[in-house]
């Protein structure tokens, strides 16, 4: 191997490890609030009292769901994270569009800013339209991972691409398993008692310390960048077109015609609103049939989780080069059908937990091969616009799937939810295998358009 391509090679292993950081400080950050639900809609009720939005908001969750204390829980908590996704899908699109056109390092930086700004809010929420705006513009702000991803297509070869989302997915399952963690063991401490401030619209909570543990990662995250991320994508490869500058998220969209991205986009939205509405009632099931008390559940995602950073960290790395993307996405979606049945029909934990594992390998060769895809159907000039929009199909099923989840299993039976969950992943399957060969290095160079 000549100078040059070890040089190459460092350079891209440097971003990586970059990318790495800067995507799992971020979804550490943004995870820290999940096992906070509960009580937090038992603060900011009391806060709140009878007659207010929340109080009006609780009494038709009660309603939806027949009035189990459980499933208004987990309704309230779909609702901000609805909330968060629904932003993120209308912004991802700007934030990548803009990455293309300005750059990825100065994308990140403006996100990360106003992320640490929404955490900033949380600390401060001293009342309920203070934590739904902490929300909103958090969801606003989550444009880091697709810029992220944008940076990892900007440094490797279309042959390596699927090894570097597999880096981007292995951050999310490591950070989704220590976000909650940390919001689990944070949230017995309190700044409130010790200070002494009165409530009032801004004022500390008692969720302000795991806040502050976000904000404090945001920060490390913004230095992280500001001081070590180089620029990946070049002048001459940065995208001018309308389209891209629009503030119409269709018409952004429309600029992303090309062969394979429209179809993979709908195969990931498909495919995440199955996995989100089954990931989102696992807990309801878990404690319907094996009385799993919260360190149960724990270990439970964090077996998921272990596994996901495992095979995209590792195996996907070396199947995606041999095989291609497409078949080993192909692979991963048959591998989910099962995992869904299994857990769906378990009568013992150790059924359970395989399906877990089936369900958790599937996704998990799934995800890094069809970001892999979008990437290398898409030109070089318009990457992170492309990317964005990939990961707001994410935000949309994040959004909708746990809506979807909880009102079948609701409805019907568990069994019935996870059945149906295997069965409307036989139409991202389906289009997999209709997927379009992926193009040569040559159909990455910089559109003229």
């Amino acid at each position: 191997m000549d100078t040059n391509s070890q040089s190459k090679d460092s350079g891209t292993r440097s971003v990586l490890g970059l990318v790495f950081l800067t995507v799992f400080l971020d979804i550490v950050g943004f995870s820290i609030i999940f096992p906070l639900f509960p009580d937090l809609l038992d603060h900011y009720l009391a806060l709140s009292g009878e007659g207010s939005f929340l109080a009006d908001l609780v009494l038709k969750l009660e309603e939806l769901s027949g009035g189990e204390e459980t499933a208004v829980v987990t309704l309230f908590g779909g609702l901000l994270g609805s909330i968060y996704g629904l932003l993120q899908f209308l912004f991802a699109t700007v934030w990548g569009g803009l990455s293309d056109r300005i750059g990825r390092r100065p994308t990140l930086i403006v996100t990360l800013v106003g992320t640490a700004l929404s955490y900033v809010l949380w600390i401060f929420a001293g009342s309920f339209a203070v934590l739904i705006a902490a929300r909103v513009l958090g969801g606003i702000m989550a444009g880091n991972i697709s810029t992220a991803s944008a940076a990892v297509a900007d440094t490797t070869t279309t042959k390596d691409r699927a090894k570097g989302m597999g880096i981007v997915g292995m951050a999310i399952g490591l950070g989704f398993i220590l976000g909650p963690a940390i919001g689990g063991f944070t949230s017995s401490l309190t700044l409130t008692d010790t200070t002494g401030v009165s409530t009032g619209m801004f004022s500390l909570n008692p969720f302000s310390v795991p806040a502050l543990f976000s904000l404090i990662l945001a920060l490390i995250n913004l230095v992280w960048v500001v001081t070590k991320f180089k620029e990946t994508l070049p002048q001459s490869k940065r995208g001018n077109t309308d389209s891209a500058r629009s503030i119409n998220p269709f018409k952004r969209l429309s600029s992303l015609n090309f062969p394979g991205v429209v179809r993979v986009n709908f195969i990931y939205l498909l495919y995440l609103i199955a996995f989100a509405a089954i990931e989102f009632t696992l807990t309801f099931l878990a404690k319907e049939r094996f009385d799993f008390k919260p360190m149960d559940m724990a270990y439970m995602f964090v077996f998921v989780g272990f596994i996901i950073a495992l095979v995209q960290g590792g195996l996907v790395r070396r199947l995606a080069p041999k095989y291609g993307e497409r078949l080993v996405a192909r692979i991963g979606m048959l591998f989910t059908v099962p995992g869904f049945l299994f857990i769906g029909g378990a009568a013992t934990t150790t059924g359970l937990y395989g399906g877990l594992a089936c369900m958790a390998i599937g996704s998990a060769l799934v995800m890094p091969c069809l970001s892999a895809l979008v990437s290398r159907y898409t030109p070089a000039d318009r990457q992170g616009l492309s990317l964005g929009a990939f990961r707001s199909m994410g935000s949309l099923s994040r959004a909708a799937g746990p809506v979807l989840g909880a009102l079948v299993y609701w409805k019907f039976d568990s069994e019935s939810a996870y059945r149906l969950g295997a069965m409307l992943l036989i139409i991202p399957i389906y289009l997999a295998f209709k997927l379009p060969p992926v193009p040569s290095d040559e159909a990455h160079a910089p559109s003229d358009s």
